[in-house]
């Protein structure tokens, strides 16, 4: 039975209609396209920088889940993570970098492109 699946083609990926300019929404940026990485994105490029506890009262979300999140946008190097104390107290601050930047702006320009081939097919 392996050797079958590994035989086969990805005929759904290669067959998958494509929109405007060739864009599917399969090709957009799995790593921003998470609700709560593209929360975490989208409040970094409009704030200098968040603190932990900011992201998670915004976001709406847990410490556990925050924080995967974020490690996964940072290694990627799309946000940039400060560690340091206040006091005896931990703060963790998160900026968006240019990579990150750049990436969002794909992201959204790959979105408004399949929303018009959408709304004007």
């Amino acid at each position: 039975m392996a050797k079958h699946a590994a035989a086969r083609k990805p005929e759904a990926a290669e067959a998958a209609p494509r929109g405007e300019r060739g864009l599917r929404a399969a090709d957009l940026d799995r790593l921003i396209h998470e609700r709560v990485r593209l929360g975490i994105v989208s409040a970094l490029a409009v704030n200098d920088a968040l603190s932990f506890n900011q992201l998670k009262a915004l976001l709406k979300t847990t410490d556990g889940n925050l924080s995967v999140h974020a490690r996964r946008l940072e290694e990627a190097q799309y946000i940039a993570c400060n560690k340091s104390f206040e006091g005896r107290i931990p703060k963790t601050e998160y900026r968006l970098t240019a990579a990150g930047r750049r990436a969002l702006e794909r992201y959204l320009d790959h979105m408004e492109a399949l929303i018009h081939a959408t709304r004007h097919g």
